[in-house]
């Protein structure tokens, strides 16, 4: 007799040929990334929680599948340690300080600063803990709106998702093109090129300190690549969330996405972790990104077959 469609589908789901391909992924990322930069345990979490969620429910596999996406840009950011920008092109140091006091230079005591420095002399306690939440918010926010985008319309998740990757590889090519040391890095060292500078939390050490917490160390000691400055994609990232909640017409919830849209954008010049000029730079990336990618959706239809496939597999 043959099985019906439920047993079909429950064979299926569990299917040999899916442990296969799945474990050769896993195995394949792990040993790619082991030779690459080396074994880390984070590595390990990840494809644990990928092999779980993809084989607990249809649920878990379909999200699991729609947030490979966000996986991916993960790799590839993590897989740019192996790679350092500066190996390709001069760290842009002193002439990007000199051209953002140039545009943005403020007068202070006789002499002109960049903002960086200035707020480095009127920080306070209040500002410290606000531009560290606003800070906190770069990933969580546009995670937990892909979230909700997933479970109420997942051709609309597929599109903030997809453009979300699309603007994180332009900001990686510019990174390779332009490699830019942050303020920061001025401050500690000058003008001096030093490859082998670790990442550094920069004014959010104030934050760390105020609550006792490791929370921005811990972060910032994983750093793929401290000349990647230029552009700030902590400053792109809310701005894509902002259009697509404008697009599907999200409601208040989009003074939310503007607030913490703004605050990120000050919070990176406060805390030393970006010029102006990259948070400028990161705006301009989001909104080339966002245009390019609705163009090529438009006139591509390879691109809309690729949607209708992907959409299908997360429906």
């Amino acid at each position: 007799m043959n099985m019906n469609v439920a047993e079909k589908e429950e064979t299926s789901f569990f299917s040999t040929r899916q442990f296969v391909i799945v474990a050769a992924i896993s195995l394949l990322y792990l040993l790619l990334s082991y030779i690459l930069i080396g074994f880390k345990t984070d590595q390990v979490y990840l494809m644990l929680l990928f092999n779980a969620m993809y084989f607990t429910s249809r649920i878990t596999r379909k999200f699991i599948t729609g947030f490979s996406i966000f996986i991916i840009f993960w790799i590839i950011f993590d897989f740019m340690k192996a790679f350092p920008n500066y190996l390709y092109q001069d760290v842009r140091i002193e002439s990007l300080y000199n051209t953002e006091k140039a545009l943005f230079g403020i007068t202070h005591e006789g002499r002109i600063i960049t903002p960086n420095e200035f707020w480095i002399t009127h920080k306070t306690a209040f500002l410290d803990v606000l531009t560290g939440i606003f800070y906190l918010c770069w990933v969580p926010v546009p995670l937990a709106f892909a979230g909700y985008l997933f479970f109420k319309n997942r051709l609309a998740f597929l599109y903030f998702s997809l453009t979300f990757l699309f603007v994180n590889l332009m900001g990686f090519v510019i990174y390779y093109v332009y490699p830019a040391a942050p303020p920061w890095y001025v401050q500690l060292h000058g003008f001096d090129f030093l490859a082998s500078t670790p990442g550094n939390t920069g004014g959010l050490e104030r934050f760390d300190a105020f609550f006792g917490v490791d929370i921005f160390h811990s972060l910032y000691s994983k750093s793929s690549n401290v000349f990647a400055a230029m552009p700030s994609l902590h400053s792109s990232y809310p701005l894509i969330v902002l259009f697509y909640g404008i697009k599907y017409r999200l409601g208040w919830i989009n003074l939310f996405f503007a607030t913490v849209m703004g605050g990120i954008w000050f919070a990176a010049v406060y805390n030393s972790h970006h010029y102006v000029l990259d948070v400028l730079a990161g705006i301009v990336c989001a909104i080339t990104g966002i245009y390019l990618f609705q163009w090529i959706i438009q006139r591509s239809e390879t691109a809309q077959r690729f949607i209708q496939m992907f959409v299908r597999a997360i429906e």
